[in-house]
């Protein structure tokens, strides 16, 4: 079958390369897709703006999918999750992955998601929320710091200040809801208690509708516990990114630690998807804080983790497309997860000057003998096909490309990455050079 991929990033260019790999899948089409996934096997890109068969008023990815036959559409980023995107494509009769658009305000909306996790009993820290500027400064002096300000829209990223002092909350305050530092994100805010402990990123499958509630067939299947490593500089110092790499799975994660964020946050986001009668077939992401206390949720996502997805997803020992495949039709519960023994390491390679300003259009050349030694394998995010034809690339964005490797220890795999990375050059390329090691991760202490 042909299948829509839906996304320019890292993590669509994982998920094209993932699905490429069953027997199943004859074409991947990545919209718009990015010099990644233009290279892949099985997959073309299609920009919309160049497509004269889409019609005025017609969605445009669903005309594509129509017009490449694609039997199956996968939805990467927020933004059109939140839009309502998965329900145009099920309007269409192409089954999507992907929450429609009730379900995908679990990210769009912090206040909802916040109500959500109170409803039903998900473990998760104390919050109020708030319409303007004065009762939201009074709440901050009165509480104290250290304190969590959140945009309550989204925000790509931006919209998290986690204050050390009352005098920075206030500060971040003014930014979003005066300053309009994160837009219209930031004209509703979620104030929340600061929660001390260890960050992980638990991505997981999810299938639920009504119909398989009733049925029985309601699930959601965690995959291997992750860390996303946010700061920019190494030593988990510097202004927060949108990811700086990401290593899977936790050797600081124990049995007993999944099992209550089984019983404490996973159970109870089920039963809550259940009862307020979700259409959900797709990805969630926990973003979770060991803490003293337990597991407890910071947020949710309505897809998949980047980079995340760089490290988890090479360490499937299974048909990811089946897997889609066992999401829509609502056999997930029966599904067979296997998971490789080793390790995955995903450092991130950035553009300097990112997460502010920074350049765009740089030559990117890879030396492909040291690349294969490294066995590493190159997840492209902002770099599109460059000057002289498909093969070259060129900087695009602040996160550029993720370099992933797997070893049968943390450090046979590290080692391979920092070699892989090597390979990569373009002006004023930076990476960290500590992800996965102690000391790296956001400890979640000021």
């Amino acid at each position: 079958m042909n299948i829509i991929v839906v996304g320019n990033g890292g993590r669509e260019h994982t998920i094209c390369w993932k699905l490429a790999q069953s027997s199943a899948v004859d074409k991947v089409i990545a919209v718009p897709g990015n010099g990644g996934t233009a290279n892949e096997s099985k997959c073309v890109n299609i920009d919309p703006k160049s497509c004269d068969y889409i019609t005025d008023g017609e969605n445009p990815y669903v005309a594509i999918a129509k017009h490449e036959n694609c039997r199956m559409a996968v939805i990467g980023p927020e933004d059109p999750l939140a839009d309502g995107l998965a329900d145009e494509f099920w309007k269409a009769n192409i089954p999507c992955i992907g929450p429609k658009k009730a379900g995908a305000q679990l990210e769009a909306s912090k206040d909802l998601s916040k109500s959500f996790m109170k409803k039903y009993g998900v473990a998760c820290a104390g919050s109020e929320t708030f319409v303007s500027k004065e009762p939201a400064v009074e709440y901050i002096k009165k509480h104290g710091a250290p304190i969590v300000i959140k945009a309550d829209g989204l925000a790509a990223g931006k919209g998290v200040v986690v204050a050390a002092t009352v005098e920075e909350a206030l500060a971040a305050v003014d930014d979003m809801m005066n300053g309009g530092k994160v837009g219209n994100a930031g004209k509703k805010l979620v104030i929340e208690d600061y929660l001390e402990g260890v960050e992980i990123s638990v991505l997981a499958a999810v299938s639920v509708t009504p119909e398989y509630a009733v049925s029985g067939n309601a699930t959601i299947i965690p995959f291997l516990p992750a860390r996303d490593h946010k700061r920019l500089m190494d030593g988990a110092k510097g202004p927060n990114t949108g990811g700086m790499g990401a290593v899977c799975p936790l050797d600081d994660v124990t049995d007993e630690m999944m099992a209550q964020f089984d019983k404490d946050i996973l159970q109870p986001t089920l039963n809550g998807l259940i009862k307020e009668k979700f259409d959900y077939r797709g990805f969630i992401f926990f973003g979770v804080m060991l803490t003293s206390k337990g597991p407890k949720l910071l947020e949710y996502n309505v897809r998949l983790g980047d980079p995340e997805t760089q490290a988890v997803l090479p360490l499937m020992d299974f048909d990811f497309t089946a897997m889609c495949t066992s999401i829509l039709n609502g056999t997930l519960k029966d599904f067979s997860f296997d998971w490789k023994p080793g390790y995955q390491v995903a450092p991130v390679v950035v553009s300097g000057g990112y997460p502010a300003t920074y350049k765009k259009g740089c030559e990117i050349t890879i030396n492909e003998e040291i690349l294969k030694t490294s066995t590493a394998k190159i997840f492209i995010a902002g770099a599109v096909s460059g000057r002289r034809g498909q093969g070259d690339l060129l900087t695009s964005g602040g996160r550029v490309l993720a370099c992933s490797a797997y070893g049968n220890s943390f450090k046979d795999a590290w080692e391979k990455a920092y070699l892989g990375i090597t390979s990569v050059k373009f002006e004023n390329a930076f990476y960290r050079k500590d992800i996965g090691l102690p000391g790296a991760a956001e400890s979640g202490k000021l």
